[in-house]
């Protein structure tokens, strides 16, 4: 399968951007002003999914209504944002790497446990957005990684086969759905260690960021 026939899909936080800590302070301070007093390690292995799943996860089904998850969830992503805002930067490479890409013709998407407000405000600061053929966000799945579903509607809106796909993500959870969509995956070690990704055998190859020369093989 050459080059062109492929695509490749980004996983946002901590794959493109480099903010997944700013998220885990976020949640942090977030979760134990509500009261759940855990400590960062075990906030940081809840976050994955949607922000309401996260709480469901940490609170359980009925502490919440759904319109203070949202409300909650808001507010969380707005103090986040605040806090990354001066850091907000791609991670290294990755300009160089998607204008590569794009002048290939190899088709790009983001499928993201990510919202809307979040994406957004990725894509418009950092001016992205034109590189992308398909957004896929947490409010376009019913079902969160590691279901494949966010990969799935990425490919199906590339017209690419999933076996195409190449997936860049930096979480366990994310490795897993693309496995089970059928998708070979590049890891970002930006939050988590190689030893943790041990169960997955679609990994193609580990880099700290989009400079690693291993990437260039992509474009063979």
């Amino acid at each position: 399968m050459t080059l062109q026939q492929k695509a490749l899909l980004f996983d946002l936080n901590g794959t493109m951007i480099n903010d997944m800590e700013y998220h885990l302070e976020g949640w942090f301070n977030m979760l134990n002003k509500l009261g759940a007093n855990l400590p960062r390690e075990i906030v940081r292995s809840h976050m994955y999914g949607k922000n309401e799943e996260l709480l469901v996860r940490v609170f359980g089904k009925d502490h919440f209504t759904a319109e203070q998850m949202e409300e909650i969830a808001h507010e969380k992503e707005v103090l986040y944002q605040e806090a990354f805002r001066p850091h907000l930067e791609l991670i290294a490479g990755l300009p160089a790497f998607l204008e590569k890409a794009a002048a290939a013709g190899i088709p790009m998407a983001i499928g993201s446990a990510a919202n809307t407000f979040n994406i957004n405000y990725v894509l418009d600061n950092l001016h992205i957005r034109h590189y992308l053929k398909a957004i896929v966000s947490a409010d376009d799945v019913t079902t969160s990684k590691p279901d494949p579903e966010v990969f799935l509607k990425c490919a199906q809106a590339l017209g690419v086969a999933p076996g195409g796909c190449i997936v860049f993500e930096d979480a366990p959870k994310g490795v897993e759905a693309a496995l089970n969509a059928g998708m070979e995956t590049i890891v970002l070690t930006t939050m988590h260690t190689r030893e943790e990704f041990a169960a997955y055998n679609n990994i193609k190859a580990f880099v700290a960021d989009y400079t690693d020369p291993v990437l260039q093989q992509l474009f063979v």
